[in-house]
Order: structure tokens, then C-alpha cells, then sequence
């Protein structure tokens, strides 16, 4: 799913007059100061979502968000509330996990003139009750897990109208790549999402009226929701790496 080298890329916008930007570079992981130069804690919203994890992390608590040598480490641990708080987003779970959720300082924003690649590589929990994710809303998924061995490769035009696609996933915790390549359909609003898995094409879905919207990328371990319940009595580990952002003009 990579793109070969950063020189070979940039080799090939040069040959082809395409001008290619680093948005988010591969080390962005490699330390927290590092990570906080290109990432903010928790989602863009807070710290809830539809799930029953509340997301914890900040500059000075990286027990659930914890990068560090090149690699991501996102964290749900079991709390222990006989009457557990619910969360604020719909649609209100009791809330079982603390988990961490990240998500990128700069939004993407295709136009018809740019275009972005975004890649990573990722070991994702698969147990029933895990979801991991890799997106951006509203909404498309490069990396979905929902307590299952398939990753989904979804895009949301609207709540009702969903294009998905799932793919099997190891569940080994392996690392595999992803990346989403987009850019903007001829029309000049709709935005075409290339969809890629071990650098091989999965899928091709379009994004109705995405061209000119700012998106928040998200990395995210969710839990229960989706993905079915009871999750994990202990421990569950999301790693990330390799996470690269450029744009082309």
C-alpha cells in the first residue's frame, strides 16, 4: 500500500510536473514532541464517540496515546464502575474502557486542483469488541476493524447512503499496510477514493460533494458498539506506524 521511497516519489512528481507536499511524515511517531508537532490528543470533538470507550491521553499522560520509536500505541483498559457514565455522543453507551483516540492538526481538504496520499501500517486488534479504526468523517474509512477478522473500507455520502467493502485482515496482529489515495472527480465536487491493502488496489469508492470539505483524519481505538459485546476483559493494544500525509498540486 506504500509509496515506494520519499525519493522515489518525489522523482516521479518531478518527471510527471506534479508537485508533491509532506503533510505528515512517517516519523511523526517517533517521539512525543515530535507527535505533538503533528497530532492532537483525543478526538476533535472531545473525548466521547459511539462506543463505550472514553478517550485519556494529554502531554503529561500517555497511558492510553503512547508514541514512542517510530510506532503508536493506542491502549483500552477495562475500568471497574458499578454504575458507569455514559458517553455524550450518541448513542450514549455506558462507558467500560478508557481507551486513546488521536487525530491530525491539519485537515485534509481535497480541491480540484490537489489531491492526497495517505498511508500507514497497522496491527489491529480483531477480537470481538475491539474497534480500531483510520478515518476521516463524515466519513471515510481506510481502516476499520469491527471485532472480526475483515477490515472495511467504507464511504459515507450520507448516514443512509454507504459504500463498504471489507476485505479479510490477519489476525495475527501483523503488521499490514493501508493507503487512500484521493482526488477530485471531474465533475469538481465528488472525490475518488483509491482504496489499497498490502499494495494491492481493493476498491475504488466515491465521495458525493467531499471536494472543498476540510476532514479531520482520525486513529482511534473504540470499543463494544459495533463490534459487539462483552469486548476484552483486559488489555488491548492498537499500534500504528509509518503514518504518512502528502498532497499533490
Amino acid at each position: 500500500m506504500f509509496l515506494p521511497t520519499a525519493a522515489a516519489f518525489l522523482f516521479f512528481a518531478a518527471s510527471t510536473g506534479v508537485q508533491a507536499a509532506t503533510v505528515i511524515p512517517s516519523n511523526s511517531f517517533s517521539s512525543v514532541s515530535t507527535f505533538q508537532t503533528y497530532w492532537n490528543y483525543l478526538y476533535p470533538w472531545g473525548s466521547d464517540h459511539n462506543g463505550s470507550a472514553r478517550m485519556r491521553g494529554s502531554s503529561s499522560d500517555h497511558s492510553h496515546i503512547n508514541p514512542a520509536s517510530g510506532t503508536l500505541s493506542l491502549i483500552a483498559t477495562p475500568t471497574s464502575n458499578p454504575s458507569p457514565p455514559t458517553s455524550g455522543s450518541d448513542p450514549h453507551p455506558a462507558i467500560h474502557y478508557a481507551s486513546g483516540a488521536v487525530h491530525a492538526k491539519s485537515q485534509i481538504t481535497v480541491t480540484r486542483s490537489t489531491g492526497y496520499t495517505i498511508s500507514g501500517e497497522f496491527s489491529a486488534p480483531t477480537a470481538r469488541g475491539t474497534w480500531p479504526a483510520f478515518c476521516w468523517p463524515p466519513e471515510v474509512d481506510i481502516g476499520e476493524w469491527k471485532g472480526t477478522n475483515q477490515n472495511w473500507f467504507n464511504t459515507f455520502n450520507t448516514s443512509s447512503s454507504v459504500k463498504s467493502n471489507l476485505v479479510n485482515w490477519p489476525g495475527d496482529l501483523s503488521f499490514h499496510s493501508l493507503k487512500a489515495v484521493l482526488s477530485a472527480e471531474s465533475n469538481g465536487a465528488d472525490v475518488r477514493i483509491d482504496f489499497y491493502m498490502d499494495n494491492t488496489l481493493r476498491t475504488t469508492q466515491f465521495g458525493k460533494g467531499f471536494v472543498g470539505k476540510p476532514l479531520w483524519l482520525i486513529i482511534n481505538l473504540q470499543m463494544e458498539g459495533s463490534a459487539g459485546s462483552p469486548g476484552p476483559s483486559g488489555t488491548t493494544t492498537y499500534k500504528i506506524r509509518n503514518v504518512q500525509v502528502t498532497n499533490t498540486a
